[in-house]
Order: C-alpha cells, then structure tokens, then sequence
C-alpha cells in the first residue's frame, strides 16, 4: 500500500505545499492565499481544507497519509508551540495540536521555516552527503537553519539558527529590523549589499556601471562578473562580513558544510570567491575545511524539509 506524507511551508504572501510519497518523490505541488487578517485565524483551517481537497482529488484514504510536516516563520519549539509569529498575526499556540484537530487526529511535526529548508536541502538538495551543515538564506534578511547530526537544532523557543542577527559591525549607525545595529543581514542580505553599493558610491567617485539606473544584488554581481571595480569592492565588504559572521557559526556548530540559497545566490559561485577567504581567515582551524555548496531545492526546500519531518 502505498503511503503519502503533506509537505506545507507558509510564507507571509502564500502557503506552498507539497504531496509526497514516502520515498520522497514529489508528486504534485500547489499554493494557497496566506490570509493574514484577523491575527492569521484562517491559515491553518485553509491549509487543512486544501489538504483534504488534495486527498479527495486524488482518491487518497486517510489511512494513507503518514502525516502532515509544517514550516513557519518565527520560533516554534520541540512541541510544536509558536513562540509568536508576527508577519502571520499569529501569538503563543500549539501548531500541531491545532492543525491535527483540523484534520482529524492527523500527525503534526510543525518547526520553524529556515530550519525546515535547511533538512529539506540535507535530504534532496545541495546539502545531499553531509549530517552536519548549515544552511544559509540570503534574501530579503539572512537566514539560517542548523542541521547537527541529521536533525534540526532549534533551541529552547525554535530561535537556533538566527544568524542574520550575529553582530558582526561595532560602527554601524543604522538600526537592523530586529533594532539592533551592525547584524549580519545589514551587509550580507539582498537589501544589504544595496546599502553597501550606495555606501561605497556615495563616498567615491569611481566611474562604475552602478551610476546607471537601479541597484539591486543582482546588478552588483552582474558587474563584478563583468569586472567592475567598485562592483568589486562592494562584493568584497560583502564577503568579508558574511566569512566572519559564519566563521563564528563554524566555531559553535562545526559543520561540514554551508549550503548557500536565496536570492543573492543566483549569482552563483562568484560569491565563494568573496567569501571563503574571509571565512578561512577568521574560522578557528579545525573548521576551516567546511565546504561552500549552493542550495539546489529553490523555493520548494520548505515543503521538502517539511516532509522529511514528519518522515523522520
């Protein structure tokens, strides 16, 4: 008899989810609405309401399923219980109580949304080999999710992995989303290297093909690839603040791997370039061996990890 395992990762814009076999092949994928009026009352029934939908459509018995892995933004422990998650309304209640309630008694594994993508990488993306890894998000902010001997380290609340938040710069003036200053998603993000760019063409006056129309960290590494010298220069302050930021991770956790996704990543391995000397310079000598491998599984490594969760 064949068996299925749901695979539900919510975002602030829309929940993706996913339909897996129990072998991990990925039989279909879809996204619902994430609607967050109302302090998010309406996510969890919908998500249980399309998961239903699903089982319907494809003729699948309750029996079936193994059970239903969720990954959500903002700390969630052990148990399953969110620690608040703001970008959702949600406050202080137990996931997997309210969701399997919803569906019935179904098995629930919820664990926070980094830190699922980081075991779904570990389990079919660029982490694949490694137990001991760290997976690195460079969007909007700097994520972070920890794999340490296969399984997710989350903390006391869900909150390991927060290393967009390391404090990496003494001088910084302006304050991070967190109202801390100088963290590492300050200079390593997406919206962080535009800072640097505007920082470093304020205060030159280079010629460089970032005076010309918007910036972006997609245009940077466009024209460090095509040689740009200040583009350059950019890339290096971004290397070296991410290199020490996750040199100092290495000194904790010791992985044998950084799996580097997000946005900025698919500027491909030019990054490492800027990276791996600071990081090399900075990690204590036992880690200095860690390899620098790009995310492989996009934005389907929360539906993936979330599967694998409930797997393990």
């Amino acid at each position: 008899m064949r068996k299925y395992v749901f695979g539900v990762d919510i975002g602030g814009t829309t929940v993706k989810m996913g339909l897996f076999e129990a072998d991990g092949n990925l039989l279909d994928k879809w996204e619902i609405p994430t609607r967050t009026e109302n302090g998010g009352e309406a996510i969890l029934p919908d998500v249980a309401g399309s998961i239903q939908k699903k089982m319907e459509e494809k003729g699948i018995e309750r029996a079936d399923i193994i059970g239903v892995g969720i990954g959500a933004p903002g700390p969630i422990d052990g148990d399953g219980v969110v620690h608040v998650a703001v970008n959702l309304g949600w406050g202080v209640f137990n996931i997997n109580e309210t969701l399997s309630k919803l569906l019935d008694g179904m098995q629930v594994k919820a664990g926070n949304d980094a830190n699922v993508a980081a075991l779904g990488e570990m389990w079919k993306g660029g982490g694949q080999g490694y137990k001991n890894m760290v997976a690195v998000t460079l969007g909007t902010g700097v994520g972070g999710g920890i794999i340490n001997n296969g399984e997710i380290l989350s903390g006391a609340v869900g909150a390991g992995g927060e290393i967009g938040h390391i404090h990496v710069e003494d001088a910084e003036t302006e304050s991070c989303n967190c109202k801390n200053k100088g963290c590492l998603e300050q200079y390593a993000s997406a919206t962080g290297i535009v800072r640097l760019a505007k920082r470093k063409l304020a205060e030159s006056s280079e010629e460089s093909v970032l005076r010309k129309g918007k910036i972006s960290a997609k245009t940077v590494f466009d024209a460090v690839k095509a040689g740009d010298q200040v583009a350059c220069q950019i890339a290096e302050q971004f290397g070296y603040y991410l290199g020490k930021g996750l040199a100092a991770v290495a000194g904790v956790v010791n992985p044998e791997a950084f799996v580097i996704g997000g946005g900025v990543s698919k500027a491909g391995e030019v990054i490492f370039k800027y990276i791996k000397p600071y990081y090399e310079e900075y990690v204590f000598h036992a880690g200095r061996d860690a390899e620098f491998k790009l995310a492989m599984l996009g934005n389907d490594a929360g539906i993936y990890g979330a599967a694998k969760m409930v797997l393990d």
